[in-house]
């Protein structure tokens, strides 16, 4: 992980962490790394954060400043900047979202010509030029100045491609969609509606300042009392830059990215379409998942958290299905990212294709309770490679007896270490998770 993209990207606070000058020497690297033997064309997309705008500005700033084009896809998904770079033939696309983060962060997500995440290299690269390491980069001159340009265009041919993937019509189906006053509200109603939903939306009213804010998938609270009071079908909450989906039952409950992971690998597998027999998840998965997968015979590889890690394993195994808890999931048939509105788009028709409810489809996975604890740190490496912390986590482990687990992992964006316990009862996560977190205050790495 570099100085300052981690695992999603650049992420921080706007003009704090993240700054407009961050921003425009970014754009200005990239304009000039893929415009090294061509005219470098850069797609740029951003969600309704207030700094979003200020962003995008300085981003063009530095691209044309470097003689890329910029083309602008103007407020959209992260999953539509990677449909269309990899498309319409772009070197890279940018978009400017903290994801589920709150107003104040933003961030730059970084897509390659393939509708990948940027690689570790190019990244390092940026760093160094951002801190004055490298020489510096020339300024394009007279007809070698790049040109901004409307590519509005772009999402509305995403929005086509949404609409075309399903199978079936979703005729009288009742539709709640979250949007998180984000991506997803210029984007998911017309979706649903072209396939026939009665869709209901909440939280699609964005102000720049209210994405995510007690909403969304961080707050999946809100859609389900909005499903059972309108009693609909099912539910769909989407996350800041809509990469990722939570759903909600027909009775409100919360069907998270394991349970979604297990009704479409279920749904693939019916249909003959599961490469290698085999799902795709990270070590955050629930032990409900893994024991009602091996009931239905499918098997699993486990990945490091980040949705980047998922398809990795993806394209090197040739899975066709990964992602995670939190609803990043993966169908590479069609995204080379976590797709939020493709997700729900495979959810309800796979409720059409078996004639199930969703509550019906998930039934067979018992979830056993997690708790996780986020400590803050002032080194994690050093909890990480403290052999107490670890007996700590051993001693949980053989507690629990293969019914449960203890893991502890480091936070990708903060000075954070997460502790996890999963076990039978919420009780017992409870006592166990305490033994790890009480060990790492006892040798005084946590800051209040």
């Amino acid at each position: 992980m570099g100085k300052y993209f981690g695992t999603d990207g650049f992420r921080g606070e706007a003009n704090v962490d993240l700054t407009v000058e961050h921003a425009y020497k970014v754009g200005r690297y990239l304009g000039w790394y893929y415009g090294r033997n061509h005219k470098a064309k850069i797609v740029i997309g951003k969600d309704t954060r207030r700094s979003s705008y200020m962003f995008e500005y300085a981003l063009v700033s530095g691209l044309t400043a470097s003689g890329a084009d910029a083309y602008l896809l103007h407020v959209t998904t992260t999953p539509s900047v990677s449909y269309i770079v990899r498309t319409d033939g772009f070197d890279c696309g940018i978009m400017i979202s903290a994801s589920h983060n709150p107003f104040y962060d933003n961030g730059l997500k970084v897509i390659d010509s393939k509708g990948q995440k940027l690689n570790a290299e190019v990244e390092n690269a940026i760093e160094k030029y951002i801190d004055g390491l490298m020489d510096e980069i020339p300024f394009a001159v007279k007809e070698n100045i790049g040109r901004t340009v409307d590519y509005s265009m772009g999402r509305n041919r995403y929005i086509g491609y949404l609409m075309s993937i399903p199978t079936r019509a979703f005729k009288d189906l009742k539709v709640g969609l979250d949007c998180a006053n984000g991506s997803a509200s210029s984007i998911a109603k017309a979706v649903f509606d072209a396939l026939g939903a009665k869709t209901y939306v909440i939280n699609n009213e964005p102000d720049g300042t209210n994405i995510n804010t007690n909403c969304g998938s961080t707050h999946i609270e809100a859609l389900q009392s909005f499903v059972t009071a309108n009693a609909l079908d099912v539910g769909f909450a989407y996350d800041g830059d809509a990469d990722r989906c939570l759903a909600v039952d027909e009775f409100g409950r919360l069907v998270d990215g394991d349970l979604i992971l297990y009704v479409c690998g279920k749904e693939l597998k019916q249909r003959g379409e599961l490469n290698n027999n085999k799902i795709v998840t990270t070590i955050m998965s629930n032990i409900g998942l893994y024991k009602a997968l091996d009931e239905i015979g499918i098997g699993y590889a486990k990945t490091q958290v980040g949705d980047k890690y998922v398809y990795e394993n993806m394209v090197e195994e040739n899975n066709v299905i990964g992602g995670e808890q939190s609803g990043h999931i993966i169908f590479s048939k069609h995204a080379t990212t976590g797709d939020g509105i493709l997700t729900s788009l495979k959810i309800v028709e796979t409720m059409i294709e078996n004639k199930k409810t969703l509550a019906q489809l998930t039934e067979p996975v018992k979830i056993y309770p997690q708790l996780l604890i986020n400590v803050r740190v002032k080194d994690k490496k050093v909890v990480l490679d403290d052999p107490d912390v670890a007996q700590a986590v051993e001693d949980v482990a053989k507690a629990l007896e293969g019914d449960g687990r203890a893991l502890v992992r480091p936070s990708g964006t903060e000075p954070v270490i997460r502790v996890m316990v999963e076990a039978p009862t919420d009780e017992l996560c409870h006592e166990h998770v305490l033994k790890v977190v009480n060990k790492i205050k006892e040798k005084g790495y946590a800051v209040d």
